[in-house]
Order: structure tokens, then C-alpha cells, then sequence
């Protein structure tokens, strides 16, 4: 038998003995009147005794939620005087109060979490920041009733402790005037004359002053953070977007679609490095060593076997032709048709609402605006080593550029870096023609994602010929063509034609003039969870405001940066991280959505853990491209999705399904009744949701039916 059930039947019993023997005529004005004196001679003859049965009665009545705990309130002030009632009244009720909160939470809390926690998570955010203005305010209220507050609020996150201070301070008030009031209580005809209408506007006016409080202390930081700049009466602009890529487009496209005076400012090429130097030409170039790989391995589908004949420089155009067949998509000219005003130059803060432009074309242009969106990306970092700079390193920027004037792929390459983008262009350049060694620091590759996802992307890197050499860090660049890393073995010095840095990238923050308006940064631009910067019309969105280094993060960020630089005098909108996906685009792919396991552990959330083979779906096998699994983490006993991690073959498209479960709360149940075309990748998802089912069959349940059935047979 359960402990909930349990709890539960005890107070259903004592709700029942409650009105089965007509408790609440004892918890009434009438009936005190008339027994005050027999209270007053069993106080004067026993009085800790008293005191004692008196505060457990309270606390009884309080944590089972019974109506009298007024006229309990107004006794104490009869028995015992206005301090000694309070006192005792005070830490009742709230001992009282914190019992019933906390029955609640178990009870109720985590049923009613699991149900809506999405559509709760907003609240328990709330909660976690303003939740003791929220329950001061409730407490103050005497509209509201308190064994409400306590129900309620033991169905959120709300800290018991802070719940049981708060409330003990909020109904202080309340407990004075009652217990006063206690002590003429042959005077009092009902508890509603207590509470004159003066009396509760005061409570009222205290329970909103720390709203008030709040309002005037945001506009004291606002006027803080303006001190010493004088605003412009008039502006050219409603918003100006500064950076080109994802964050500055969908900001400037969103203006523009509401009508907004909109500039967007932008020194370089349109569609920011995403077009340019990250994802596009990668995937690019990923395709085309994808290609050179079937081919060398063509026997593997019954092709007669061959070697491929890589044309590197051919390889290298067709990079430069998917950029520019895309580039229409991020152009000038499509935006300035949408109804942007796109300005090709560096801007630079003048004060907080005045920038200043460098034009390209030697002009330059000065414009205010009421709100900008700070969208101007990151670069690679590069790590301080010795000697580093003499050793003509590439960065994911730059080998672009480098490679267009190559005939053939570098010889010997080594990347540094195993994140993403050195385990892509790592397994990109092998495929190509290149020996390359990849070093990571790190005791694996791709440190964000599971350790067995790792572990296949390494086996795959290695089998296509990589040197992979996992916990080795760089210490020193040896001339122009070597680089000194240290490992278990000890120093070693690796020769190559080409060094590839790829350890990460830092945001942009140099040449804006930020330090000139005082704007707080860190590794990135300071943001709160509007994405507002410390000058609160500056908002930020993408890789500069410091979350996640993906373009469609940056996408996401940039509709609440610009609806809440629009549109945030009436009303903000919290960004929202809660579900987003992230590809590693190596062969084969890795996706993740939600909780991985190793973030599950360090958050100590509990999660139950089931994985589909891929080596057990039809199109996989059809397709010879076996190796990899789908892994989900749902909540203990419920199909709920806490997070998804996919290594496989087109794992960032199927990782989509995913992705929309879990945005829309639904849970594995419901990808398992969604038809599948046969026979396709997503489908892995269909069995992943089956296995789910299948690792946790009703064992008896089954043994009963085979019984039945063949009670059937006759």
C-alpha cells in the first residue's frame, strides 16, 4: 500500500469525522462566547498544557484545511492577550499552513506536473524568481481564502522553506488584527465586522507595495543605466538590426512585416557566416566527400569497385556555386524589397539611441532608433599558444578562401578541435584525399553529446583513415609546419601542410562602441531572459548573446529580441530554449533534442532510458548503412520525452519528430499510433516507441491473457 494512499485515506477520514460529528459547531463566535470562561479556568489551572493542546488544535485545523481558523485566531486573543496570541497564532498557522502545502506537493504536485509541466513552466519560472512577492501578496489579501494559497501552491516549485517564512511574515498583519480584536470578543457579532473596508484596503495596499516597490527599483536601474545620456525626442528608426546573419535578418524581417521603420546594418557578406563559412559551404563539401566515399566504396552495393578520382578545385567551385545560389535567399535586395533599409557598413554606438556608420563606400551615416537588436555573430578562437601565429593556421573562416586556391586537398592536415565542425571537416578533407589527424583535448570527441554517440562518430572518423588522438592538448606551434602536442605517451611533434583551428568561437564585441554606452559583457553580451542587454532597449540574439552557437538558435532568439524590442512597453515574451535540436552533420549524423543522459546525471533528474538499433530497421539495412541507434530518456513510468540523442544515418531529419513531440507535449504513445511510410528512416522513431512499450510489458497481465485465450480455444 502506497503512502499517498494512505495520507490520502486519513484525510478523506478526517474531513468526514468532521462533518459526520458536526465539528465546525465548535469553531463558531456563539459556542466560544459561551465556553469562554471554561477556557479561561482550564488556561489558569494548566496553562502549558493548555498552550499546548491549543496550538495542535490550530495546526490540526490549518493543515487539514477545516473553516474556524478565524474564530481560533479571535480565541487567542481572548485566552492568552494580544502578544502571547500572536506569537502562538503565528507559528500555528504557518506549521499549519506549510502541512497542508506540503500534502499537496505530495499528493498532487507531481501528477499535475507531468500533465502540464510545459504549459506550467512559465509559471514555476515565475515562481522561482518572484515567487515570495507572489505569496506575500496572496497572504495580505483577506479575499483570498489561505487554505487555497496552500493547495495551490503545493502544486508548484516554490522552496518549502521560503513558502513557510513568507507565509508567516504575510499573515502576521492579518493575525494581529484578529487576535486584537480576540480580546473584546464579547463585542464581536460576526468576523465580517472585524474587517472594516478601511482595514482591508490597508491590507490591500500592502500587498501590492512590493509590486510598487519593484516597479519604481526597474525604473531606478532603467534610469541607472541612463544616467548621464540625454534620450532623443524624435527617432529615424523604430529599430535597427546590426549584424547580417540569422539573428539580423529574421529581427529586420519581423519589423518589416509589422510595419516597423526597420534599418540593418551589415559590414560584410549577407547571411552572415552561415552562408559564408559555416553551414552552407560545410554541408557543401560534406556532400561532395560523401560522394568520393560511395564511389571508393562502391563494391559495398554491388557496383564493381573503383577509387575516386576527387577534382579538388571542382569540389571547391561547386562550394562556391551552392553559396551563391543561395545567397538571393539573404540578399539585399530581397530584404530591402521586404521594406528594410539595409545599409552595407560598421556601426558603432555614439551614445545608448545614436549610431554611427562607416559605410562601405567611404560616406558614412548617423541614425537613433528607439531599440536595436545586437545580431553580430561570433568568430573563431583562437588559443593563445606559443609560437602559434608563425604556423599559418586556417580557422573555419578562413580555409575557404585558402582552399579555393588549392589543386588538391592538403596533404597532411590536422584540425584542432573535436567539436562539430572539426569532426565534419576532418572526416570532409580524409575523404577527399587528405591525411588528417584530428587532436582533442578532451578524453572524447563531441563533448556535448553521450559518450556513446561519441564513440561512433570516432569509430567512423577512424575507419575512413583519420588519425583521431583524444586527450592530447597543443602546447606550441614548431615553425610554419608543425605543431607540438603533449599526450599519455608524452610530447609528440606533428608535421603538417596545413593547420585547421576549430576549438570553438568567441563572440563579436570588438568595434561597436559598446564600451561607450556602458553595455555589460562577459564571454558574450550580458542578456536577461528577454534577451535585453544591461541598456534595456539593446537586445541581442544569436551567437553574440552568449546561449547556443546554431543558426537556427539564432533564428529563435531573434523573434523574441525584436517582438520584445517592438513591442515590450506592453508586453515581453521570456525566451524559450526548452526544445532545441542540434545536428552534427558527420557520416553517420548525430542529432540530440532535450536531456542527454550525461545532463540528466549532473541535474540528478530521474529518467528511464530506451534504444532502438538501427541494424534492426529495413531501410537501414536496405541501404547498407546500419551502425547507430535511436535513444530516448522519458520520465520513470510515463512515455513522456525528456530528450532524444539519434547516431545515424539522416539523424538530423529524423530527429525532427522528436522535436515536435516534445514541443507539443506529446509522448511516445503518440508516435507509436502515427502512421510511418514503409519502409523510411522515421520509422526508427515508430520502433523506438515501440521498444519503449515492449521493455515494459505487463508480465502477469500477459500471463492472464494467455490463460484466457486458451480457456477460449475450449
Amino acid at each position: 500500500m502506497s503512502k499517498k494512499f494512505i495520507l490520502l485515506t486519513l484525510i478523506i477520514a478526517a474531513v468526514a469525522a468532521f462533518f459526520y460529528y458536526d465539528l465546525g459547531s465548535y469553531l463558531s463566535l456563539e459556542y466560544m462566547k459561551s465556553q469562554q470562561e471554561s477556557f479561561q479556568a482550564a488556561y489558569a489551572d494548566r496553562p502549558a498544557l493548555f498552550i499546548g493542546g491549543f496550538a495542535l488544535a490550530y495546526i490540526i485545523a490549518t493543515a487539514l484545511s477545516f473553516p474556524g481558523a478565524a474564530f481560533l485566531t479571535i480565541l487567542a486573543g481572548a485566552l492568552f492577550d494580544v502578544i502571547v496570541g500572536t506569537i502562538l497564532v503565528s507559528f500555528a498557522s504557518t506549521i499549519g499552513a506549510t502541512l497542508a502545502f506540503l500534502s499537496s506537493r505530495f499528493l498532487l504536485r507531481d501528477w499535475v506536473q507531468d500533465k502540464f509541466g510545459d504549459r506550467l513552466k512559465g509559471i514555476n519560472q515565475g515562481l522561482e524568481k518572484d515567487g515570495a512577492f507572489y505569496l506575500f501578496t496572496l497572504r495580505l489579501v483577506p479575499a483570498v481564502p489561505f487554505f487555497a494559497v496552500n493547495l495551490v501552491m503545493g502544486l508548484t516549485k516554490i522552496n518549502t522553506l521560503t513558502y513557510f517564512f513568507i507565509s508567516q511574515l504575510g499573515m502576521l498583519a492579518g493575525t494581529i488584527v484578529y487576535v486584537n480584536a480576540g480580546t473584546e470578543l464579547s463585542k464581536i457579532e460576526s468576523t465580517a465586522a472585524i474587517l472594516t473596508p478601511n482595514l482591508i484596503l490597508s491590507f490591500v495596499i500592502l500587498a501590492i507595495f512590493p509590486w510598487i516597490a519593484k516597479f519604481f527599483l526597474s525604473i531606478l536601474k532603467r534610469n541607472k543605466a541612463y544616467k548621464g545620456y540625454k534620450k532623443p525626442k524624435k527617432f529615424d528608426r523604430n529599430l535597427i538590426a546590426i549584424g547580417g546573419g540569422a539573428g539580423g535578418l529574421v529581427s529586420s524581417y519581423i519589423a518589416a512585416a509589422v510595419k516597423a521603420n526597420v534599418t540593418l546594418v551589415e559590414a560584410n557578406e549577407m547571411g552572415g557566416d552561415c552562408l559564408n563559412t559555416g553551414c552552407v559551404p560545410s554541408k557543401a563539401l560534406i556532400k561532395s566527400a560523401k560522394i568520393a566515399n560511395f564511389v571508393n566504396h562502391s563494391d559495398k552495393y554491388g557496383i564493381e569497385k573503383t577509387t575516386a578520382k576527387v577534382n579538388f578545385p571542382a569540389v571547391i567551385k561547386r562550394v562556391q556555386d551552392v553559396i551563391k545560389a543561395i545567397e538571393p535567399h539573404d540578399s539585399v535586395e530581397r530584404y530591402t524589397g521586404l521594406g528594410v533599409d539595409v545599409v552595407k557598413g560598421y556601426a558603432k554606438f555614439i551614445d545608448p539611441w545614436t549610431i554611427e556608420i562607416a559605410k562601405n563606400d567611404g560616406g558614412t551615416q548617423r541614425l537613433t532608433s528607439k531599440a536595436f537588436v545586437l545580431a553580430t555573430g561570433a568568430a573563431p578562437f583562437v588559443p593563445p599558444l606559443p609560437a602559434i601565429e608563425d604556423t599559418a593556421y586556417l580557422t573555419s573562416d578562413t580555409v575557404w578562401d585558402a582552399m579555393a586556391q588549392r589543386k588538391a586537398a592538403p596533404k597532411k592536415l590536422t584540425i584542432l578541435g573535436g567539436g562539430p565542425i572539426g569532426c565534419e571537416l576532418a572526416q570532409s578533407f580524409q575523404r577527399l584525399g587528405s591525411q588528417v589527424t584530428l587532436v582533442e583535448m578532451a578524453d572524447r570527441l563531441l563533448g556535448k553529446e553521450d559518450a556513446d554517440a561519441a564513440q561512433i562518430i570516432k569509430n567512423s572518423l577512424e575507419e575512413d583513415g583519420v588519425n583521431v588522438l583524444v586527450g592530447h592538448q597543443a602546447l606550441r606551434g614548431e615553425g610554419k609546419k608543425a605543431l607540438m602536442i603533449k599526450g599519455p605517451e608524452g610530447e609528440v611533434k606533428l608535421a603538417h601542410n596545413d593547420l585547421l583551428i576549430a576549438v570553438g568561437r568567441r563572440a563579436r564585441l570588438d568595434g561597436f562602441g559598446l564600451e561607450n554606452i556602458g553595455v555589460e559583457v562577459d564571454r558574450g553580451l550580458v542578456v536577461d531572459e528577454y534577451l535585453a542587454t544591461s541598456m534595456p532597449h539593446i537586445y541581442a540574439a544569436g551567437d553574440v548573446a552568449g546561449h547556443y552557437q546554431l543558426t537556427h538558435s539564432a533564428a529563435h532568439e531573434a523573434w523574441f529580441a525584436a517582438v520584445n524590442a517592438l513591442f515590450g512597453f506592453a508586453r515581453k515574451f521570456k525566451a524559450d530554449y526548452r526544445v532545441l535540436p542540434r545536428v552534427t552533420y558527420t557520416d553517420p549524423e548525430v542529432a540530440s533534442v532535450g536531456l542527454t543522459e550525461a545532463e540528466a546525471n549532473e541535474q540528478d533528474i530521474a529518467y528511464e532510458v530506451t534504444i532502438y538499433h538501427l541494424d534492426d530497421l529495413d531501410r537501414a539495412i536496405a541501404e547498407s548503412e546500419t551502425i547507430g541507434f535511436v535513444k530516448v530518456l522519458t520520465v520513470p513510468g510515463k512515455d513522456k520525452i525528456l530528450g532524444a540523442t539519434i547516431a545515424g544515418s539522416h539523424a538530423g531529419e529524423i530527429i525532427t519528430e522528436f522535436t515536435l513531440a516534445m514541443r507539443h507535449n506529446m509522448g511516445l504513445g503518440k508516435i507509436m499510433a502515427t502512421v510511418h511510410s514503409y519502409p523510411t528512416w522515421s520509422e526508427s522513431n515508430k520502433y523506438a516507441a515501440g521498444q519503449y512499450r515492449l521493455d515494459r510489458q505487463p508480465e502477469k497481465l500477459q500471463k492472464y491473457a494467455a490463460k484466457f485465450f486458451k480457456w477460449r480455444l475450449g
